[in-house]
């Protein structure tokens, strides 16, 4: 059984979220700072490589295992972009890229404004793991064409939530979490590790 994981990620808000969920089972999740871990590089072609290649990384600097994910929003009028490149679409962080995917999809009519959220977690038992657990979460909306409220983070202002009638970044943090891709990902990942005897 595993009682501590490291989570190749700094945020602050996702280690609390990962560890509200994991210390049920008597798992501690730190964080890679914890142990002066610096970002891996992002390289890959695809949300999967991405994750494993961040997993790997952290798990080899701290001899831990390391769960990793990487996400993203993928827009169908604009061929899956920006995808990978979600966070660093227009170089100059949130605000910036909600207003770039803005004008790309001027005249685009609300029907063909479909998009998800997509994130990709993976647990790794340590850096030479040659089976690493992979799950997926994704979450269905479509792109508005302004910004409405003023929570979340991201693209969570423009991303349209039609169950919920509201935007991502009209909801509060609580119920975001019960139905976000990562927070799907997440509750896949556990199954699987109570499934394997990973964790209790």
């Amino acid at each position: 059984m595993t009682d501590k994981i490291v989570l190749a990620s700094s945020n602050a808000g996702k280690v609390r979220e990962i560890n509200k969920l994991l210390s049920d089972h008597g798992v501690k999740v730190v964080p890679q700072t914890e142990y002066d871990v610096t970002d891996a590089i992002e390289d890959g072609l695809s949300f999967v490589e991405n994750a494993i290649k961040k997993a790997r990384h952290a798990a080899k600097h701290t001899g831990l295992p390391a769960i990793a994910d990487d996400s993203g929003i993928e827009v169908d009028a604009l061929n899956h972009a920006p995808g990978i490149y979600s966070a660093r679409y227009s170089g100059q962080g949130d605000e910036q890229n909600n207003i770039k995917m803005l004008k790309e999809l001027e005249g685009i009519a609300e029907e063909n404004r479909t998009a998800r959220y997509q994130c990709v977690m993976v647990f790794m038992r340590d850096a030479d793991d040659p089976t690493p657990i992979i799950t997926q979460g994704t979450l269905e909306g479509s792109i508005l064409t302004e910004p409405k409220g003023d929570g979340g983070f991201g693209y969570d202002p423009i991303f349209w939530l039609p169950e919920k009638n509201c935007s991502a970044g009209e909801i509060s943090l609580e119920e975001k979490n019960k139905i976000s891709h990562r927070a799907q990902a997440l509750n896949s990942l556990i199954k699987e590790l109570k499934s394997k005897k990973i964790i209790t």
